[in-house]
């Protein structure tokens, strides 16, 4: 994968958790400034989402942990780098632990 396909992938990303947060009921702030997609939730957590151009990965900081995806092309989703699991229903899963927050970002 190319630096600019790995950019359009993030952004597709980034532009498609923007618009399920922006039609969820949670109070909640988004920042996109320089690669980087910060969430901040009413509780004071935050997750932030930043692209890693020189390993080609999605990082994700979360209260739980750190967490690093690559992108897999059949599953037309990132896959996480230790258990395999998907990034859209881990972040649906990470919200809702972290901030009650319920999101529908199919």
């Amino acid at each position: 994968m190319t630096e600019s396909e790995f950019n359009t992938l993030v952004d597709e990303t980034f532009e498609a958790l923007q618009a399920s947060l922006d039609n969820s009921s949670a109070d909640l702030d988004c920042d996109d400034s320089g690669g980087v997609l910060t969430v901040e939730f009413e509780n004071d957590t935050s997750m932030v989402f930043s692209r890693q151009p020189a390993t080609r990965q999605l990082w994700l900081a979360a209260r739980s942990g750190g967490f690093h995806f690559e992108y897999d092309a059949v599953a037309g989703d990132w896959r996480g780098t230790r258990d395999g699991q998907l990034l859209r229903p881990f972040v649906i899963e990470q919200m809702r632990e972290q901030a009650a927050v319920e999101l529908d970002w199919s």
